[in-house]
């Protein structure tokens, strides 16, 4: 009998119910959506991320880094230099 292949959804259904893994997985998941939500307003302002740089006064590898997934070092001005740049609103809340 052949031996059935999971898929993706299979295994991290079966990992999410580890308590460790599944805390690091949602933090994961928070810092890729805020590069991500970066990225997009920016592009939907039409602006590159040379152009974003130039706006906040910082690099475009700076910009790069915000928009990456592996980026820590968001600082609550930076992100207001960009929603400024924008013309988004910069929300911060607690659960």
């Amino acid at each position: 009998m052949a031996k059935k292949l999971l898929d993706f959804q299979d295994v991290l259904k079966k990992e999410l119910k580890d308590k460790e893994f599944k805390k690091l997985y949602e933090e994961e998941g928070r810092r890729l959506a805020l590069g991500y939500k970066i990225a997009k307003i920016r592009q939907k302002r039409g602006l590159t991320q040379k152009e974003l740089a130039k706006e906040i006064h910082t690099s475009q590898a700076t910009v790069a880094r915000l928009e990456g997934g592996n980026y820590l070092g968001y600082s609550l001005r930076t992100l207001e230099k960009v929603a400024l740049a924008t013309g988004t609103h910069l929300e911060v809340q607690f659960r």
